[in-house]
């Protein structure tokens, strides 16, 4: 019996085992952050303070803006290419078209908080910029058959790494994923109510 690829496991499961899979996995990706930090930070309270630390025109420059470049890129594309190829396997389409809008708000700052902590706050500080963002993208594994997702988390994974780079807040970094993963859930979510 041929095994079922990642899309068609999530199509079989409901919109609410599907979020609380998510939730679990974010979970255990911020638990491992905080572990680590117990082993590689000297003192873990006040790295992870400094790491939370930002003024609030980095929080705007490279927080705020870049989310919304990367967003009206990814928009530009969405409407300029065929629906093929932003296509993940219908992923992203179960993960947000049938929650609310509050739940998509807070179900991406929950991502963007625990993948940030886990790849900016412990693996770029600790390995770096580039070691970071390569495996941000790699975990982004379902991407790697669809050349425009692929490319377009690559850049997205590098982009944000670099606004680490630049300003070493988590706040910042978290603040362009969270606008991106929201955004564009709430444009999945607004765009299946308006075909229902």
């Amino acid at each position: 019996m041929p095994s079922k690829n990642q899309s068609e496991i999530i199509q079989q499961m409901s919109t609410k085992e599907v979020t609380l899979h998510l939730i679990f996995t974010q979970l255990v990706l911020l638990l491992i952050a905080v572990v680590l930090s117990l082993f590689l930070f000297d003192q873990p309270i006040v790295e992870w303070g400094l790491l939370l630390s930002y003024t609030v025109d980095e929080w705007l420059l490279y927080g705020v803006v870049p989310g919304l470049i990367v967003v009206s890129v990814d928009f530009l594309l969405i409407f300029l290419l065929p629906e093929r190829f932003y296509d993940d396997g219908g992923i992203n389409k179960k993960v947000f078209e049938n929650q609310t809008i509050v739940k998509i708000i807070l179900l991406t700052l929950v991502i963007a908080i625990c993948e940030e902590a886990l790849f900016r706050g412990i693996i770029q500080t600790q390995f770096g910029y580039m070691v970071a963002s390569t495996i941000f993208a790699l975990i982004h594994f379902r991407y790697l058959k669809k050349i425009v997702l692929f490319l377009s988390v690559i850049f997205v994974s590098y982009f944000i790494g670099y606004m680490f780079e630049v300003t070493g807040s988590l706040v910042v970094s978290i603040t362009a994923h969270f606008m991106i993963d929201s955004i564009l859930g709430v444009w999945i979510y607004l765009r299946n109510e308006e075909a229902n």
